[in-house]
């Protein structure tokens, strides 16, 4: 009889290093897009930091993100910029295209992909 093991994204990826090479390919396009750049503060520094630790604590990795920043209150982060459908689906196609070139199982990136869908959706506020 064998036993189930479950690995963790985060485990099966090996670590940081893979959640910080999505976010800086997500953000390589976020930086060239007209409707959703002015979302987002002249420098993205910080904004890579942030998005890389809260990617990496939810897929399985360190709680950074939350001994740092505390609960991560999405909608409350960006209730104050009108996101509507044409933003939502910009994001979206910036995650995706980030996402696919990561190199991740058919099923382990229909699961990431899924939560991002999830997570873009919940954010439209307008």
């Amino acid at each position: 009889m064998s036993e189930q093991v479950n690995v963790t994204l985060y485990e099966m990826v090996g670590g940081d290093q893979w959640f910080i090479d999505l976010v800086d390919r997500f953000y390589e396009g976020i930086d060239t897009d007209p409707l959703v750049r002015p979302m987002y503060p002249d420098d993205l520094a910080a904004s890579r930091h942030w998005m890389s630790l809260f990617l990496i604590q939810y897929w399985g990795g360190p709680a950074t993100y939350n001994e740092q920043r505390g609960h991560p209150r999405l909608r409350m982060r960006h209730n104050p910029f009108p996101i509507d459908q044409a933003a939502r689906d910009a994001w979206f196609g910036h995650m995706v295209s980030s996402l696919a070139a990561g190199g991740l199982s058919e099923d382990a990136e229909a699961q990431v992909l899924a939560y991002f869908e999830n997570a873009a959706n919940h954010l439209i506020n307008a």
